[in-house]
């Protein structure tokens, strides 16, 4: 028996023996610094040191089972003094070599009076993994990388980036004069014409030619209104004299009140010597009477769900100056002085924002200055007039109206024939592309005469016309213009053509070059009214 004791006491020593005699030798912490998971590190304090106690070899089960869940029993965690270790720093106490020897080290230093608690970053245990209230989360900025490194772009100021180009850097930029913005413009050049007075024995000339507009539009933010005037005088430098001058002035008023309904109202005046097509002949002038025009309407606009409903009334004033004869006297036109009183009503139903089409009725009165004019004939008559159409609102892209109807002008004379035709109106815009624009416009007029026995005439006038903005600083234009006079009781009619082509050239914003051709051609089954005229025109002009 005391052989056994002897020789369990052995056995039980020899390990014992063997790690205090250094047959596995000391393992430092810097030589398993790079095999262990890396950790913030606890500088050792004093205190601790003193505090740490020698190495003493444990069996296993010696000790009971740590339940403390503030020591960290990991595999691979480190000392507190791991950094000084890997700095090559020594200690002249004996790291411990085993997980237990480690966690009663730990609870000896947590136990120690008068120590302060230190921060830890021990591995979390798993009931820390729960969230039970409000985390903070990253900001947007945080998960995107910025680029402020030595190889990120500089951005520029502000101040020097470039400016958002103009879509249109040749167009007047206006005036503006209280609440309205006025753009004027005056053009000055030399017109060579093969025509001078586009009579039939017209002779060519050269003419000075100033002709001068006037834009104006409001800055309202719920009604508009808009001013265009222009004046032109011509003057012959050489060949046939011609001295004349044109003007006009148009003014347009929109109000819109509650309820859909609009006002508008609109006031024109225009001068022009007559034109030689004229429908009245005076033989042997030595120039051509002036006549003016003065017109005005007044109209309400409502709206009743899809249904359109329009009341206008309107007024035209024509009168005619005096007319030279050759023979120096002059030839009183009074007699062919009249005002027209018309009232419409137009009813439309909207099948769609672009498409409305609409039905109009028309009655009015013509009223002469002179009950019976030179030859004896009362001249004043009864209007009636009725059209259908429609009304087109793309936006931009195209918009206007179209109309086809009928017109009767009954004299109060029953020895003049009643005047009786179709009409037709249009005001088209059409943009197929942009810089782009396509215009039609066409009118029916009756007109008067003179000549005893007859009623008058109706005319037809057409126009379509290109706009091309071929380059931001080259603008180019081209039409064509068709007049169809039929006269009312006899087979006679006449028909004007004419073309022209012009381009303006913008040396820059505010001035540029323009130039123009022109031929006309007229033709008449009455004797010695036909006419051709070729014209060319070069000049300046100046816009604001």
């Amino acid at each position: 028996m005391l052989a056994t004791a002897s020789a369990a006491t052995l056995l039980c020593a020899l390990p014992v023996h063997a790690q205090e005699a250094g047959l596995r030798g000391a393992i430092s912490e810097g030589d398993t610094a790079g095999l262990l998971r890396t950790r913030p590190a606890q500088q050792a304090t004093p205190e601790v040191q003193d505090q740490a106690a020698t190495y003493q070899p444990i069996s296993p089960g010696a000790l009971p089972e740590q339940n403390d869940p503030t020591i960290s029993d990991e595999l691979f965690s480190e000392p507190p003094n791991a950094d000084a270790a890997a700095t090559g720093a020594r200690s002249s106490i004996r790291p411990p070599t085993t997980a237990l020897q480690r966690a009663r080290d730990a609870r000896e230093k947590l136990a120690a009076p008068g120590r302060a608690a230190t921060p830890r970053t021990a591995t979390p245990e798993p009931d820390e993994d729960l969230t039970t209230g409000t985390v903070r989360q990253g900001t947007v900025d945080s998960l995107t990388e910025e680029e402020n490194g030595p190889e990120s772009e500089r951005q520029g100021a502000i101040e020097g980036r470039r400016p958002v180009p103009d879509e249109n850097p040749f167009e007047p930029t206006g005036i503006r004069f209280g609440t309205f913005v006025l753009k004027p413009s005056l053009e000055q050049g030399v017109t060579a014409t093969s025509n001078a007075d586009s009579s039939s024995d017209g002779k060519s000339a050269v003419l000075s030619e100033t002709t001068l507009r006037l834009n104006a539009a409001s800055d309202w933010d719920n009604h508009s209104a808009t001013i265009d005037a222009y004046g032109i005088f011509r003057k012959s430098v050489s060949g046939q004299e011609v001295k004349d001058t044109e003007a006009g002035i148009d003014g347009r008023l929109q109000l819109d009140f509650a309820d859909d309904i609009r006002a508008i109202a609109s006031l024109g005046y225009d001068i022009r010597p007559e034109s030689a097509s004229s429908p009245v002949v005076i033989v042997d002038t030595a120039s051509r009477p002036v006549r003016h025009t003065i017109d005005g309407s007044v109209g309400l606009e409502k709206d009743v769900g899809k249904f359109r409903f329009a009341v206008t009334g309107e007024a035209t004033r024509e009168s005619y100056g005096d007319a030279e004869l050759s023979d120096g006297t002059t030839l009183s036109q009074e007699d062919r002085n009249s005002t027209l009183y018309a009232g419409r009503f137009r009813a439309g139903y909207e099948i769609s924002p672009a498409l409305t089409p609409f039905g109009e009725i028309e009655y009015g009165r013509r009223v002469h200055d002179l009950r019976f004019d030179t030859a004896g004939f009362e001249r004043s008559s009864n209007r009636i007039g009725a059209r259908a159409g429609v009304e087109l609102d793309m936006g931009e892209k195209f918009g206007g109206e179209i109309s086809a109807g009928w017109l009767s002008e009954d004299f109060d004379d029953d020895r003049l024939e009643t005047i009786s035709a179709a009409t037709i109106a249009a005001d088209l815009r059409w943009s197929p592309m942009r810089g782009t624009i396509v215009a039609l416009n066409g009118t029916t007029l009756v007109e008067g005469s003179t000549t005893p026995g007859e009623s008058g005439s109706v005319l037809y006038s057409g126009r379509l016309s290109v706009e091309r903005q071929i380059r931001a600083n080259l603008t180019g234009f081209a039409a064509a213009g068709m007049g169809w006079r039929d006269y009312a009781g006899r087979d006679d009619h006449e028909l004007r053509l004419s073309a022209e082509a012009g381009l303006t050239w913008w040396l820059n914003r505010y001035a540029g070059l323009t130039g123009r051709l022109r031929h006309e051609t007229f033709d008449s089954t009455l004797s010695g009214r036909d006419s051709k005229t070729n014209s060319v025109f070069v000049g300046l002009r100046v816009q604001r």
